[in-house]
């Protein structure tokens, strides 16, 4: 049986991110659990002219209702609603931003960047991730006095995928103004990880 060798390889592939996501919370409070959704409500309702700006999807909608202790007594309800943008027009973050945090949401976190189509990302990834396993594989051919035969088997290993860099922050730091918190579209590096397994061809 010929012997083989086993490498691991990784690649990545960075571009810009076209696409961005928002996470926004709204609360609201009362003495009872109608009171408190009834005043969430309210909060919610002042926000949906922004979930209807253009190029804005709402990916999902939570609903939480539970009750307020002080001790072991209930003092009251917190409603909370938690709400996921998607934004297809990161030119349009600035506007879509402030109008977000004019709205005063009580939690904010986001941008979270992404790839529309991570597909084509993904094969320069691979052929990157690929090409470093034959470096590697034959750099331990040569080292043995032989050469890199036929591949026999690659197999994806763990770890890789899109790595998108986010921006958060609380009711209490936000201002209308976005102007200087710097959120440009950032690049969205696409890592992948195979291991192969090589003939090795002796002298």
């Amino acid at each position: 049986m010929a012997p083989e060798i086993v490498t691991e390889g990784s690649g990545w592939h960075e571009q810009p991110a076209d696409r961005a996501e928002l996470h926004v919370g709204y609360a609201g409070t009362g003495r009872d659990r109608s009171a408190a959704v009834a005043h969430l409500g309210k909060q919610v309702a002042e926000a949906e002219r922004v979930f209807g700006l253009r190029g804005v999807t709402v990916l999902h909608r939570r609903l939480s209702v539970h009750d307020q202790w002080r001790g072991n007594r209930v003092v009251g309800c917190r409603a909370t609603e938690d709400v996921t943008l998607r934004l297809d027009d990161v030119g349009a973050l600035e506007e879509v931003l402030t109008a977000v945090v004019a709205s005063e949401p009580a939690t904010m976190n986001g941008p979270n960047w992404q790839l529309k189509e991570p597909a084509a990302a993904r094969r320069n990834a691979q052929e990157r991730a690929v090409a470093d396993a034959r470096d590697r594989a034959e750099g331990y051919a040569a080292a043995l006095g032989g050469r890199l035969g036929t591949l026999l088997r690659l197999s994806e290993a763990g770890g890789g995928g899109a790595e998108p860099r986010a921006f958060a922050m609380a009711r209490e730091a936000a201002a209308p103004d976005v102007r200087e918190l710097g959120l440009e579209p950032e690049p969205v590096r696409v890592t992948v990880r195979c291991a192969t397994t090589w003939e090795m061809v002796s002298p």
